[in-house]
């Protein structure tokens, strides 16, 4: 059986390079396979207003430039369906279905719950929404009999949370939903990048990313801030590798042909970091060789990105026409769960 891959990212502002090696660059390698039956990429405007439901404002304008910003990558729009999470009214009904199966000391366990309700400094101020969201996207996942999820690792819990609701549902009610899995990142430096002040997470609230848009100058002037060996004082002082910030976007980002076109002296990665350790190598010359690679990448992106900007229109035609297939899909999961619920009533009454 092909595959049917289902992905996705909340509006709140542009992709940036963690979105992009921590799933974008999945979906890319799994678009050229062609080895599924349906792709999904959902913008999720719903699970944004969780916590923005005093700036809608923001979401509302963030979906377009999300949208943007996947076919400024190279997603296909005629081979993958994007659409907008909120034109799709049937995975409220699904929530709310799900949220009998899940109990609330289970979604406080969620560790990617705790973390971000940490991060966005909530305090007892939680909103309902943004506690049930792991539901809601499980919900988003089942509607579309999702089999593979590319995901960044940060969201593994999530996909957890997702089949326990898709094994309870099944064992309440019969064997109606498919059980997903994730797909995270070969590389491991991939699969979480860290901020570029060091903070474990990278985040567009926390202004510490590099966006996909971003202009040359201003990405030269992120890198050369990024956080590196606080230790590395002078050139000749030895240097750490291990959490400093440029070596692990290099090992993100960074090839052996990066490495023939910007930094000859070196064959790879290790021999760079090989010098750093013991000494007599500056922390402006990775930083200089790290924005020669990003710039690399970004250019097209960017470039992709500046020609779509000139029909809006067409991009928004797509999304919509996008949500009504989505729609009818999801139209007919949710009757196949009602159905097993005995909450078709339509059905019954046309029976007699």
């Amino acid at each position: 059986m092909k595959k049917i891959i289902l992905t996705g990212d909340r509006p709140t502002g542009n992709l940036h390079i963690g979105h992009y090696v921590g799933s974008v660059a999945n979906r890319l390698k799994m678009q050229e396979k062609n080895d599924y039956e349906k792709f999904y990429i959902m913008i999720a405007d719903t699970q944004a207003l969780t916590d923005n439901a005093d700036n809608v404002d923001k979401v509302k304008n963030s979906v377009i430039q999300v949208a943007l910003d996947y076919l400024a990558c190279g997603i296909d729009p005629k081979r993958v369906n994007i659409f907008i999470q909120s034109q799709v009214p049937e995975l409220a009904e699904m929530t709310m279905y799900f949220m009998n199966l899940v109990t609330y000391a289970r979604l406080v366990r969620n560790p990617t719950v705790k973390e971000e309700i940490k991060q966005k400094e909530f305090g007892s101020s939680i909103p309902v929404g943004f506690m049930c969201y792991p539901i809601s996207q499980a919900s988003d996942i089942v509607a579309f009999g999702t089999t593979c999820l590319p995901v960044g690792e940060d969201q593994l819990p999530m996909v957890e949370q997702t089949r326990e609701i898709v094994r309870s549902f099944n064992a309440t009610y019969g064997d109606v939903l498919t059980l997903p899995e994730a797909v995270i990142p070969e590389n491991k430096a991939c699969r979480r990048l860290v901020g570029l002040d060091g903070n474990a997470k990278m985040g567009k609230s926390l202004g510490n990313c590099i966006y996909l848009k971003d202009e040359p100058e201003v990405i030269k002037q992120k890198v050369m801030s990024a956080y590196t060996d606080p230790d590395h004082i002078k050139v000749s002082d030895a240097g750490k590798v291990e959490g400093n910030v440029v070596f692990t976007y290099l090992d993100a980002f960074a090839t052996d042909k990066s490495f023939a076109k910007y930094l000859p002296e070196y064959k790879n990665l290790e021999e760079l970091k090989a010098h750093y350790r013991r000494g007599g190598l500056g922390d402006v010359k990775i930083k200089l060789f790290l924005n020669n690679v990003l710039q690399d990448l970004l250019k097209p992106i960017r470039d992709r990105r500046k020609e779509l900007e000139k029909n809006i229109d067409e991009i928004y035609e797509m999304l919509f026409e996008n949500g009504r297939k989505a729609r009818e899909v999801a139209s007919e999961t949710l009757n196949k769960m009602k159905d097993a619920m005995g909450l078709n009533y339509e059905k019954f009454l046309k029976t007699k």
